[in-house]
């Protein structure tokens, strides 16, 4: 097995990158300091020492009858009216000798979920619920109200157009449990091979179906490394083949390099960080594997960060969370005010004009602290099937400081899913600091792949839903109006792209 040290990149991540959460950085940020300490012994950065580097165990697949009807879920407290598709939720074991269950939330589409593809949802985090962010706040079919109680019904769910699997990965986020506190990239990959091989024989009439996997962020390391592991193993004999067609990574945190040297771009382009920190960070730091940074680099990356400390990094566009918020915000649209200049006490203004836009985006800031609450009660917990848990969280910033490898980049293993012939996309929100767009670019720049079809506005609802570039065996889309959450801002465009990198077709 080819290793190398943990070089001082993951020193000083920055504060806008790579978390979830009002407080989670400085946690996180911690955890990394700790973990370079440490030294991982598994880091590369070249294209052809990666495939290597990863054992595949083989799976216990465990006897799985009558889950399926065990995790069926009746109804969710506070669950609106009309709810006319099926939930299941429950445990699936992946590793019987540690202790290691990883709980799911599956939601089937309203029409034609007997024929419907079956995406998998992987939160990013570092170790972050998807049940919590992206079942509850993103693509899933409900809303948790600001009382903490009720539900409301999200119309750009997801699984209106295909079944959707939201997996609490790794273990030890959310409601998922081991006994075992190592972690790391191969071992998620590992378990959640495991988890699908398990959760197909509990649920057998998804085996032939078209598989996908989506994800955010730090998931776009749990998505690659996944999915090359089913293509490996497909080739097995006697192996249940997992019918993949694509991955679709947004706003990914694919490369630290890329990562950090896009979002100073992105800081510079968008008047937060001035022209001498900018200046000073671009002559000063190196970014790339191995590179060298010292206290001058630090100093501008210090008054960078310094700059952002009251901007919502998600979406710098957006309000932060305040503690006298009492209410939710649709997620269907918004309130515009055209050619008024004075608001009145009725609402109505003195020459504007009040219009209902489904442009503008409904997401209310402190909905973490909803979910929370609402995931904390014990008769929703009961409903899910979830063991009980004192404080359930969005995320477990605990699990870092026992993540066993981390690689520097997953481009190798991205490049060789592009040439595997599955569908690769990218998509981004072009309001989001910590994985930003720009980012992105510079990550398709170092794949060295040619263009097909030139970047080019498209369309939703008559305005310009963002822009798409088309290369060869990978799109490029961003969102225009979206954070780092894209459903969460933005549902209705995100809805529309998805459903475009279901078909295979551009946007």
């Amino acid at each position: 097995m080819k290793t190398a040290l943990l070089l001082p990149i993951y020193l000083c991540l920055l504060v806008f990158v790579h978390y979830y959460g009002a407080n989670g950085y400085d946690t996180l940020e911690r955890a990394l300091r700790v973990k370079h300490l440490k030294r991982s012994p598994m880091d590369h950065a070249t294209n052809n020492d990666h495939r290597d580097e990863y054992t595949y165990p083989p799976v216990d697949v465990g006897p799985q009858d009558g889950l399926k009807d065990a995790d069926k879920i009746s109804e969710l407290p506070g669950q609106p009216d009309g709810t006319d598709f099926d939930q299941y939720s429950g445990y699936v074991t992946v590793d019987p000798d540690h202790g290691k269950a990883l709980f799911y939330y599956l939601t089937e589409s309203p029409i034609n979920s007997s024929t419907n593809p079956l995406l998998l949802w992987l939160q990013g985090g570092m170790g972050c619920s998807s049940l919590g962010y992206g079942a509850m706040m993103e693509l899933g079919p409900f809303r948790v109200n600001a009382d903490r109680k009720t539900l409301s019904r999200n119309k750009y769910a997801w699984n209106n157009i295909s079944n959707v699997l939201f997996l609490e990965s790794p273990a030890g986020v959310g409601f998922s449990y081991s006994n075992m506190s190592e972690t790391g990239d191969a071992i998620i990959a590992n378990d959640s091979y495991a988890f699908l091989l398990n959760w197909l024989e509990r649920f057998p009439e998804y085996k032939k179906r078209d598989f996908y996997i989506a994800g955010e962020e730090y998931a776009a390391h749990y998505i690659s490394q996944l999915a090359y592991s089913i293509l490996q193993k497909n080739k097995m004999a006697n192996q249940t083949v997992i019918n993949i067609k694509g991955i679709a990574l947004g706003n990914p945190l694919d490369d630290y390099g890329t990562s950090e040297t896009g979002t100073y771009e992105y800081l510079f382009s968008h008047a937060i960080i001035s022209d001498e920190i900018y200046e000073g960070i671009v002559s000063n730091c190196n970014f790339s594997y191995g590179g060298k940074r010292g206290s001058v680099c630090n100093y501008y990356r210090g008054q960078a960060k310094a700059l952002l400390s009251n901007i919502e990094q998600n979406d710098i566009y957006a309000p932060l969370c305040s503690p006298l918020a009492n209410s939710t915000p649709s997620v269907t649209g918004g309130w515009l005010l055209t050619g008024g200049l004075r608001v009145l006490s009725d609402g109505a203004s003195d020459g504007g004009q009040w219009l209902w836009s489904d442009q503008v985006s409904g997401f209310d800031p402190c909905s973490e602290t909803y979910i929370r609450g609402y995931l904390n009660t014990p008769a929703v917990q009961q409903s899910l099937h979830a063991k009980p848990v004192n404080s359930w969280e969005h995320c477990n910033w605990n699990l870092v400081e026992n993540w066993t490898d981390m690689p520097f980049t997953v481009l190798p293993w991205i490049k060789d899913l592009m040439a595997s012939g599955i569908r690769v996309w990218f998509y981004s929100g072009d309001l989001d600091v910590k994985c930003p767009f720009t980012s992105t670019k510079h990550s398709i720049s170092t794949l060295k792949t040619s263009v097909k079809t030139p970047w080019y506005p498209w369309m939703y609802e008559g305005e310009v839903g963002g822009y798409a570039v088309e290369y060869q065996n990978l799109t490029f889309v961003t969102i225009r109006g979206a954070g780092h959450t894209v459903p969460s801002y933005q549902p209705g465009r995100a809805l529309h792209v998805y459903a475009s990198f279901l078909e295979g077709t551009l946007p």
